[in-house]
């Protein structure tokens, strides 16, 4: 059997209610217990599973149940405060459609910002640049300021972007729902490619039909915590069960 790609070990992470500051330099590093404070809550906690490479993974749960944290935790945005995550491979997020792009920068400069500070090179960028915009419908806008574009056209540039960079793991969270049919099918078909290389898939996604069509395992998170780890198909049982009508 493989290594994992991804081994996440009873991790949690947690949050300040109400706090607009960050945390100190003691709360970050010091040592401290691990019981929650009173305006403190656990997003996440001991939540444990690995995937295997090339594994296409959905991941399930009503909103604010951590399952954007999840994949945050696993991109390295975030880091747990308890438990381990491991990622032996490197990792495509598309998490946000904001990340990483710079609103006074064109579009052009975003394209070479974001894939540079993903490790490419200028000159693979430079290789890859007519791809990128040509699968974004963005060739008329190439000097347009990024804050200018719809969020359509945003969200069409960000797909494009990260799913040309060749990392073995992909993230990819909800960005599917914004963007006309049209584009959904050429991401659609970008991702059966993507999983046909081989790499591996973290999809979290509220349509039905986009979870059975790319995953065939799921993870049903709920109150924080990995209340299922089966077939995606389960995991959608599981889940209307207990909350019919969402």
């Amino acid at each position: 059997m493989t290594s994992p790609v991804i081994t996440v070990d009873s991790a949690g992470i947690r949050f300040r209610r109400n706090h607009k500051g960050r945390r100190s330099f003691k709360d970050l590093f010091g040592t401290k217990t691990r019981r929650s404070r009173p305006n403190e809550f656990w997003a996440l906690r001991n939540v444990s599973f690995d995937v295997q490479p090339g594994e296409a993974i959905g991941v399930v749960g009503r909103n604010g149940q951590g399952k954007s944290t999840l994949l945050k935790l696993v991109a390295n945005v975030l880091i747990a405060d308890e438990g381990t995550v491991k990622v032996h491979a490197g990792v495509a997020p598309l998490i946000e459609i904001t990340g990483g792009f710079v609103d006074d920068l064109t579009v052009k400069d975003n394209v070479y910002l974001t894939a540079g500070l993903h490790g490419m090179t200028r000159e693979h960028v430079a290789e890859k640049f007519d791809a990128i915009i040509e699968f974004a419908e963005i060739e008329d806008f190439l000097d347009t300021p990024y804050k200018h574009l719809s969020s359509g056209m945003k969200v069409r540039l960000a797909f494009s972007v990260v799913t040309s960079l060749e990392e073995p793991v992909l993230l990819v969270d909800e960005v599917l729902a914004v963007g006309d049919k049209s584009f959904r099918n050429k991401c659609y078909r970008r991702i059966e490619e993507m999983l046909g290389e081989g790499r591996t898939l973290f999809f979290v996604s509220h349509n039905e039909g986009d979870l059975k069509r790319f995953c065939s395992r799921g993870l049903y998170l709920d109150k924080g915590t990995l209340k299922l780890d089966a077939p995606i198909q389960d995991v959608l049982d599981a889940y209307n069960n207990d909350y019919p009508g969402l």
